[in-house]
C-alpha cells in the first residue's frame, strides 16, 4: 500500500512539476524579462542578466523537484568543479530530459546550443531568445561564429554531442557539433558525466512513464580534453573533428563503465 501511494504520489508530482516549469517559462516570458528590459537597454547587459536569472531559477526547480521526492540529487562535486570556470565548452552526456536544467542551474555563466525545437516552443521561446542561446538551425559558420563569440565573452558553452537524449539500453551516437565547434573555436573540451539511475524521462518515455523508484541524479567533472593532438595529427579540420568525436565517445562510455562499476559495488 505503501508503495502503491509513493507511486502514485511520484505521478502527480511529476507532472506539477512539468506544469510548473511551463508556467514559470511563461512567466519569465511575459512579465520578468519584459521589465528586465525596460531597465537594461544594453543588450549585452540584459543578456546577462537573464542568463543569470534562468541559471538562478533553474536552480531552484532542480530543489522542488527534489522536495517534491522524485529525484535525489548529487550535484555538490560537478558545483565545486565548475565554480570559476569560464569561457569553455562544456560536454555532457543525454539521459534525462533534465539534464540541461540540472547543469546550468550550476553555472551562472552559460551559454548553450539550442535545437530548433526548443527555440520555437511555446513555453521556452521567448527564454532562449533573450537570453540570446545559440540555435542551432543556422548556417556552419554563423553557428561556429556565434559559438565563438560568446566564448570570447567568457560564456561557457553547454552542448550535448548526443544531439538528442540516449536510449536506454543502445550504444551512443554522437553527432560532430561539438567536435566541430571545439576545433574550429581552438577550445578544448571539458566533460561532465551525468548519471541517472533508474532511467527516467528519457527519450522513449512519457512523463507519466516513472520508474519503479524516486531516481537517482549525479554529476561529475572529468578531466578536460586536449584538442592539439587532433589539430596537429590531421590533414584537415573534418578529419580532426571525426577523430575527436570518437575520443569523446570512448570517454563518455569509460565514466559511463565506471559508474556501473561503482553502482555495483553500492
Amino acid at each position: 500500500m505503501l508503495y502503491k501511494i509513493n507511486y502514485l504520489w511520484r505521478v502527480f508530482a511529476t507532472g506539477l512539476s512539468f506544469a510548473t516549469f511551463g508556467i514559470g517559462g511563461l512567466i519569465l516570458s511575459l512579465l520578468v524579462f519584459p521589465v528586465l528590459g525596460v531597465f537594461n537597454r544594453d543588450p549585452f547587459v540584459r543578456k546577462r542578466k537573464a542568463r543569470y536569472l534562468i541559471h538562478k531559477c533553474w536552480y531552484v526547480f532542480i530543489r522542488f523537484m527534489q522536495a517534491l521526492g522524485i529525484f535525489t540529487f548529487d550535484l555538490e562535486q560537478a558545483k565545486k568543479q565548475l565554480k570559476g570556470v569560464k569561457g569553455k565548452i562544456i560536454i555532457a552526456n543525454h539521459p534525462s530530459l533534465i539534464d540541461v536544467v540540472a547543469l546550468i542551474s550550476l553555472i551562472p555563466n552559460a551559454d548553450c546550443v539550442v535545437k530548433q525545437g526548443i527555440w520555437n516552443n511555446f513555453f521556452l521561446k521567448r527564454v532562449v531568445r533573450v537570453a540570446d542561446f545559440v540555435n542551432n538551425d543556422q548556417d556552419v559558420n554563423k553557428l561556429i561564429q556565434n559559438c565563438n563569440k560568446s566564448l570570447q565573452e567568457g560564456y561557457n558553452l553547454v552542448i550535448f554531442p548526443e544531439g538528442t537524449r540516449t536510449v536506454p539500453n543502445k550504444p551512443i551516437k554522437l553527432q560532430r557539433g561539438a567536435a566541430n565547434i571545439a576545433i574550429r573555436c581552438h577550445k578544448n573540451l571539458l566533460p561532465v558525466i551525468i548519471d541517472c539511475d533508474p532511467t527516467t524521462l528519457t527519450k522513449q518515455e512519457k512523463w507519466y512513464q516513472i520508474p519503479p523508484r524516486k531516481a537517482q541524479f549525479s554529476m561529475r567533472v572529468v578531466e578536460e580534453i586536449d584538442i592539439t593532438p587532433f589539430v596537429h595529427n590531421e590533414k584537415n579540420e573534418s578529419i580532426a573533428a571525426r577523430r575527436l568525436t570518437e575520443h569523446i565517445k570512448t570517454v563518455f562510455l569509460e565514466e559511463l563503465a565506471h559508474n556501473e562499476i561503482l553502482r555495483k559495488r553500492d
